[in-house]
């Protein structure tokens, strides 16, 4: 079976991939890549207070779905979202487990809060007012091929615009010592049913049992295989170059994901 969406718009941030346009230069060659830590901008859509509780996880997926939504042309409101993490927010994770490890064991309500897998769905509900289905996605080191299929299925049987968010944060020691994940790294997308001017390219995706794409720069395919939302970078460099072509998706052990891309203009 295969599922068709358009693309939209397109959020990106990451090691030396400072947003979409950015990162396309980066990808076809036009710009020299020089990885950098992720720099994470304060979430301004959120009122203070709220400002003020978020983590990692909630300024990079805010970041990386304001840069989407606002190249796609379309309100918040009226996006159904898809938010996908191989891990969720591993700085609060820490901070819980050395709170437990104390005595006395006492965990703030906002540390709380921020521990539930769907945290950066609800601050994005509160900073734009989109109140539409949200679908709060994990799967390890496949979320990003989840959350891709996830949405497209929305798109291709609801015939309505979705946002698709998925990110990773790092973890400090001693948890990064088992889930080394090194840095931040997030892409958004609006998926539409249909094709307008702003559109960029039309996506099929499918299930596929050939090998995953890697990328020919050792330090993009080291990122790639580091961080599990860079699965995505194969089909963000086709995107960025503009041209018809398909790539292969690292997804599970069993069958990968097969993605045409066609561009629009």
């Amino acid at each position: 079976m295969i599922l068709e969406a358009f693309i939209q718009g397109v959020g990106v941030l990451g090691p030396g991939l400072s947003g979409w346009p950015d990162a396309a230069a980066v990808l076809t060659g036009t710009r020299h890549y020089a990885p950098e830590p992720t720099v994470l901008p304060t979430p301004s859509l959120l009122q203070s207070t709220e400002r003020r509780r978020t983590g990692r996880v909630v300024r990079l997926s805010l970041a990386i779905a304001s840069e989407a939504v606002a190249q796609a042309g379309i309100a918040s409101q009226h996006l159904r979202s898809v938010f996908s993490s191989s891990g969720g927010d591993g700085h609060n994770c820490h901070e819980i487990c050395q709170s437990l490890a104390a005595d006395p064991r006492e965990i703030s309500p906002t540390r709380f809060s921020n521990s539930v897998h769907n945290a950066s769905a609800g601050y994005w509900s509160i900073a734009t007012g989109a109140t539409l289905a949200s679908t709060v996605l994990c799967a390890f080191d496949a979320s990003f091929c989840a959350g891709l299929l996830e949405a497209v299925t929305q798109v291709s049987v609801d015939r309505e615009p979705v946002l698709l968010v998925a990110y990773d944060t790092e973890y400090p020691d001693p948890l990064h010592a088992k889930r080394p994940v090194p840095d931040a790294f997030g892409i958004a997308m609006v998926l539409t049913p249909g094709c307008d001017e702003r559109s960029s390219a039309r996506v099929e995706v499918a299930l596929d049992d050939g090998p995953a794409d890697t990328l020919h720069d050792s330090r993009l395919e080291a990122l790639r295989r580091a961080i599990p939302a860079a699965r995505s970078l194969p089909l963000m460099r086709q995107l960025a170059l503009r041209e018809q072509g398909r790539v292969i998706l690292e997804y599970l052990d069993v069958c990968h994901l097969a993605v045409g891309v066609a561009p629009c203009r």
